[in-house]
């Protein structure tokens, strides 16, 4: 495989369960967490050796929490991971929790090259922190930052969710206003997405909670790209937010359609034109990999059409749009050859805007990025 890649390994556990994940994770008490980070550290080097890679450039540990681990498990897992993995340099995030960081993981993170922190804020109101079922609290994230200004660590991402059951426009607008007072270099700003198998689709269904309009969703949406732009934040992708030059290089890797090896319980990879997803519950993860087996629970060779689709579904998440020349090397055919009715009706409805050398969504577009996403499946009368 010629070309360089990416690594996302996933650490599964968490202190605590939140009531809209539906991500992989366990509670961390009782588990067996050393033997978890050996075995994955054993499928880094299976799947290097099936799949032999010269160079990645970002690597990105999410979860789960991984900074649930103590500072010697962190120690290990990321000693195992540059070991093994040929990174140099480049980006490498670390997920993290307000309240779990201490001065002793971060001094590991640097000690091993982890120059980028992405922390799950979600809001700054107390009452809706305890609402989602999140441990931390507002008090935590301003300790955190300002831990990480003491350690030196200046690119820092924060993710914050809004349409958040019973958050009123004040209390996001004030939540916003709290994170951009923080002169981050990176926001990820997510509206809630109801999940199967969540608290929170249980309560829906129910009828226990009530989550705000889509026109409220929408206004906060709206405000969010206006604030941001006024700050200098700016928009480079539907829900990514950054100062010039802090654009996260690893979540580009999959806007731009280019390959990651997925390591550890329930991560998903992509390699050669392959989409391949690994065992969840831990047990049978290890069990795998104790047989000497790469833990992959399914996989799917793409055909062209559907590399094609997923170029476009990608791609035009990004504020810059798919590149044609891109799409013309890749596919050995033009972007408009393909998709040249969709693209003129599309532009009719003003949801997407063309140039020379890219189609992009429009302003508006944005805002329906689904139904547009949707025009562009090929077996779909349009």
């Amino acid at each position: 495989m010629k070309q360089s890649t990416s690594a996302y390994v996933h650490i599964p556990f968490c202190e605590h369960i939140c009531y809209y994940c539906d991500f992989n994770k366990v509670f961390l008490e009782g588990q067996p967490v050393d033997e978890y980070i050996e075995a994955l550290l054993k499928e880094a080097r299976l799947s290097l050796i099936k799949n032999p890679v010269k160079n990645m450039e970002t690597l990105y540990v999410g979860g789960g929490t991984p900074t649930s681990l103590n500072a010697s498990q962190l120690d290990r897992l990321l000693s195992g991971l540059r070991e093994i993995l040929p990174y140099n340099e480049g980006e490498f995030t670390v997920e993290a929790n307000p309240g779990d960081l201490s001065g002793e993981k971060l001094d590991v993170m640097k000690n091993y090259g982890v120059n980028r922190l992405s922390m799950g804020v979600q809001t700054f109101d107390d009452r809706l922190l305890k609402k989602i079922g999140r441990k931390h609290t507002a008090k935590d994230v301003y300790d955190t930052v300002r831990l990480l200004e003491e350690k030196d660590f200046s690119n820092v991402t924060i993710d914050l969710i809004y349409a958040l059951p019973g958050q009123s426009l004040e209390s996001f607008r004030d939540t916003v206003e709290r994170a951009l007072a923080l002169d981050l270099p990176h926001y990820a700003l997510y509206s809630l997405i109801l999940e199967n198998q969540t608290m929170f689709m249980n309560w829906v269904r129910r009828g226990k909670m009530q989550l705000p309009e889509q026109e409220l969703e929408a206004q906060m949406y709206a405000e969010t790209i206006e604030a941001m732009e006024k700050a200098g934040r700016m928009q480079y992708e539907i829900s990514n937010f950054a100062k010039p030059g802090f654009e996260s290089q690893h979540n580009l890797v999959y806007w731009n359609n280019q390959n990651y090896f997925g390591l550890g319980a329930g991560a998903s990879g992509y390699l050669e034109n392959r989409r391949y997803k690994n065992r969840g519950p831990i047990q049978h993860y290890m069990k795998a990999l104790t047989d000497n087996q790469l833990p992959i629970l399914e996989e799917e060779r793409l055909s062209q059409k559907e590399q094609i689709e997923e170029e476009m579904f990608l791609g035009l998440r990004k504020i810059s749009g798919v590149d044609k020349t891109v799409f013309e090397s890749r596919f050995d055919q033009k972007l408009t050859d393909v998709y040249g009715d969709v693209i003129e009706k599309l532009k009719q409805q003003k949801l997407i805007a063309e140039t020379d050398s890219r189609v992009r969504l429009t302003k508006t577009g944005l805002f329906r990025g689904n139904d547009v996403f949707e025009k562009f499946l090929l077996d779909k009368e349009n």
